[in-house]
């Protein structure tokens, strides 16, 4: 009996050790955004609580004084939309690096998550954060992996944002708090506070 709980102790700070607790983002992040009016599809599928593995990246672009959003899924789908009034009053302001990926992971708690696009590593690394240039991208082609261009790190969407690729003391993707959705057809909520 003694033996096993020393085994599982090791096993607990083995998990500590290796950035299994989960980071939850302080930084800014205002989304609140209504599929019913739009009946995107590429949003649509990440935000299905039915449907797990399904992550989208969601982006702000401006052209010539109009603003619109920018969905880009992990099935290779993208869809762009002009943001209405609804999401103009809102001052919506989508993470660091303007945005944020959404889904629903399919190990863990099988719950809606939302990470912020920053690789945390290479903010703290660089002792940048004030203006982050440190972007991650999300795997086209079916995979739930996230991945920052500036060091390789390799982030786990359906994990929680585990960290499974990256430097000694390196910690996962961070994960906004306060996210939620109703669904395909209806709205998404991620805030940070």
């Amino acid at each position: 009996m003694k033996k096993y709980i020393i085994l599982l102790v090791s096993y607990v700070l083995l998990l500590a050790s290796c950035g299994a607790e989960q980071t939850y983002s302080s930084w800014s992040c205002r989304f609140i955004f209504n599929n019913g009016t739009y009946l995107d599809q590429t949003i649509g599928a990440a935000i299905n609580p039915t449907i797990t593995g399904i992550f989208c990246k969601i982006t702000e672009e401006s052209r010539g004084g109009t603003r619109y959003l920018i969905f880009e899924n992990n099935q290779g789908a993208s869809s762009r939309h002009q943001m209405m009034a609804e999401e103009l009053r809102q001052n919506l302001r989508i993470g660091q690096n303007g945005g944020i990926i959404v889904g629903v992971q399919s190990m863990g708690d099988f719950r809606f998550a939302a990470y912020d696009l920053m690789c945390p590593n290479c903010a703290r690394r660089e002792n940048n954060t004030i203006i982050p240039t440190y972007p991650v991208t999300l795997d086209k082609k079916g995979s739930a992996i996230a991945t920052c261009g500036k060091c390789g790190d390799q982030y786990d969407l359906n994990n929680g944002g585990l960290l499974v690729k990256g430097q000694e003391g390196d910690k996962g993707l961070e994960r906004y708090r306060n996210a939620t959705t109703e669904g395909p057809t209806g709205r998404v909520v991620v805030l940070s506070q």
